[in-house]
């Protein structure tokens, strides 16, 4: 296992960002958050798959006077995403965000910036500057710099007003919907500054899309030890958000979570076994176990290929054998499979 960068440590709720601490996945609602219960029921979602911090956007007063409602209701820290309108942010604080994602290129006024600074300091709450490569102010955008440096410069500047009002309670992301411009422009701020970083790749299209684009950049950080928060950006379902996400966090050592063996059919499988593999991922992500389980679609090869799964079925057209450790335990009809690895997972 590989090294991370030291991060200044910054409080966000109940969670803790940079330094040696966990690397958080975090993940955004798609709902309107002025709409409580469908914000609640998406957060509590979120939050059984493994999501640690959630961004909800603040369109209007609405939204941000919203926040006292659902923090009553959830169990993780609320970031206020924050665009155009500072007044927005004032409004989140007061009502409780534990942090305030504001971006820079469409914020500019520094008066307006000094006001959600000095709010955030009055009640302890941090501030992610969010640069985003395709929303940088005019100015920065008609200049003669490439877009790792118009973001890098961005960056110095917001973070030089910042510090101005003695805060320091920061978190940085640079953003691009472009892989190896995220990556370098990461790789510079982890160079020039201490603050922790929040990594994630923009726009990065639906689900097999972003899981590849994520994951490249995402693991081209992560291995340089830079990263203490997460996001695998997804149009669609935010819960593959974290599907993926602790998917990557796993294979680099950093979260510890059940992995799931299943081989891809072929024509020796005589039943539809992707339903049976449905059921037990999605449970395996709400647990935390350190369990491998494997669902295979024939006996030819199944115990000897899933050999190492602590508990596995290798599906016949009749029954489906029982094993451990590649060792045969028993038979059970189809219809038994669930309810049995269910059982054998919680007892394990």
């Amino acid at each position: 296992m590989f090294s991370r960068l030291e991060t200044r440590q910054i409080k966000v709720g109940n969670i803790t960002l940079g330094h040696s601490n966990e690397v958080v996945i975090q993940s955004m609602t798609t709902t309107r958050t002025s709409n409580v219960k469908s914000t609640v029921k998406q957060i509590l979602l979120l939050e059984s798959y493994g999501c640690k911090l959630v961004r909800v956007a603040i369109l209007d007063k609405n939204d941000a006077m919203s926040l006292s409602k659902i923090k009553k209701q959830v169990h993780i820290p609320l970031v206020a995403d924050i665009h155009f309108n500072y007044k927005l942010a004032l409004l989140a604080i007061e009502n409780g965000a534990d942090k305030i994602r504001i971006n820079p290129g469409n914020i500019t006024s520094n008066e307006e910036i000094k006001q959600i600074v000095l709010a955030c300091k009055a009640k302890h709450i941090p501030i992610r500057i969010g640069i985003n490569s395709g929303s940088l102010s005019k100015e920065m955008m008609e200049s003669n710099l490439n877009s790792v440096d118009r973001m890098i410069e961005t960056l110095k500047q917001a973070i030089k007003l910042i510090e101005s009002f003695d805060f320091y309670d920061i978190c940085i992301s640079l953003k691009s919907s472009d892989a190896n411009t995220c990556i370098e422009a990461y790789k510079k701020a982890a160079t020039l500054f201490s603050y922790p970083l929040h990594l994630g790749l923009t726009e990065a299209g639906p689900l097999v899309e972003s899981s590849i684009q994520s994951s490249y950049v995402l693991n081209k950080l992560l291995e340089l030890g830079i990263g203490d928060t997460i996001r695998v950006s997804i149009s669609g379902n935010p819960i593959d958000e974290i599907k993926v996400a602790k998917q990557i966090l796993f294979l680099h050592e950093l979260i510890k979570m059940p992995k799931l063996i299943s081989c891809p059919t072929c024509g020796r499988c005589q039943t539809n076994i992707i339903k049976y593999i449905k059921v037990i991922e999605d449970y395996l992500y709400k647990i935390n176990k350190p369990i491998k389980v494997a669902i295979m679609g024939c006996v030819v090869n199944g115990p000897g290929e899933a050999k190492d799964a602590d508990i596995g079925v290798a599906f016949n057209k009749l029954n489906a054998l029982l094993f451990k450790k590649g060792k045969p335990i028993k038979e059970i009809k189809h219809e038994e499979v669930i309810d049995t690895l269910l059982l054998e997972i919680n007892n394990f």
